[in-house]
């Protein structure tokens, strides 16, 4: 265990300049995230100076087994908390051969109005807020909750303190920590009204941004939390509709001139 644990946590720069990149895509449900990695030869800052890289789209439900080719272009690159040294994270959207962007990919249209003259000059800051809930892993029920059963009224739970309140607080934190590491402007986390159920949020942030940060932020909250998961056995993550893992709440500001 402990060579595993080594291998984990081998800092690369010591011996090369390679990297490793993390390309990261929404998935054909537009909940589902993937991710691949490839070797790069030095550092990179700049996404539009990544290379575009390929999947097969017929394996995630966004291209047809016949033509299943999909290219996956760098938007946005974050710094990899698992991975650490110059390893990155990049956010991608996916487009047919031809340049096309595939039906699944709602981040162009975005990208588009965020980037009209008229909302450039507004400068609109969005704030977003992802709940979820860490559920126990053999009986996917929330922890905090008796086995089968029902925890007493919502009161003490939100934003509260202690053991018998706060579940899971080192896990929430974990995740609060890869984010700022990872350069994702998180702005904060809380407990909320129900046992086992946290919130984070993203923002305030420019324009198109505060998608990526919120994607990536999700990203590092389903792989990170799994493999800590580990650890702190008996739990798993729950990101389905019972908290709304895909209904963020989003608030909009445009600052004062």
């Amino acid at each position: 265990m402990s060579l595993l644990s080594d291998l984990v946590n081998l800092n690369l720069s010591e011996t090369t300049e390679k990297v490793i990149a993390e390309y990261i895509w929404i998935g054909g449900s537009g909940m589902d995230l993937r991710s691949k990695a490839r070797t790069l030869p030095a550092p990179v800052s700049d996404p539009q100076k990544l290379p575009t890289w390929n999947y097969d789209g017929s394996s995630t439900g966004q291209a047809p087994g016949e033509d299943s080719e999909v290219i996956l272009y760098p938007q946005a690159i974050f710094k990899d908390p698992f991975r650490r040294g110059n390893n990155i994270l990049v956010m991608c959207d996916a487009y047919t051969p031809a340049g096309e962007p595939i039906p699944t990919n709602k981040r162009y249209n975005a990208a588009k109005i965020f980037s009209h003259p008229k909302v450039v000059a507004e400068e609109p800051w969005y704030g977003i807020e992802q709940e979820y809930t860490l559920l126990q892993k053999e009986v996917k029920w929330p922890i905090g909750w008796p086995t089968g059963g029902y925890p007493g009224p919502q009161g003490p739970y939100y934003c509260g303190v202690g053991a018998d309140k706060a579940f899971g607080r080192d896990i929430v934190d974990s995740h609060y920590k890869a984010c700022l590491y990872a350069g994702i402007n998180i702005s904060g986390i809380n407990g909320e009204v129900m046992p086992g159920q946290w919130e984070f949020q993203v923002g305030p942030a420019v324009g198109i941004s505060a998608g990526d940060e919120l994607w990536v932020a999700r990203y590092l909250l389903e792989r990170g939390l799994l493999r800590l998961l580990e650890w702190f056995s008996p739990l798993t993550l729950n990101p389905s509709r019972v908290t709304g893992m895909g209904l963020a709440h989003t608030q909009t500001i445009a600052p004062s001139p």
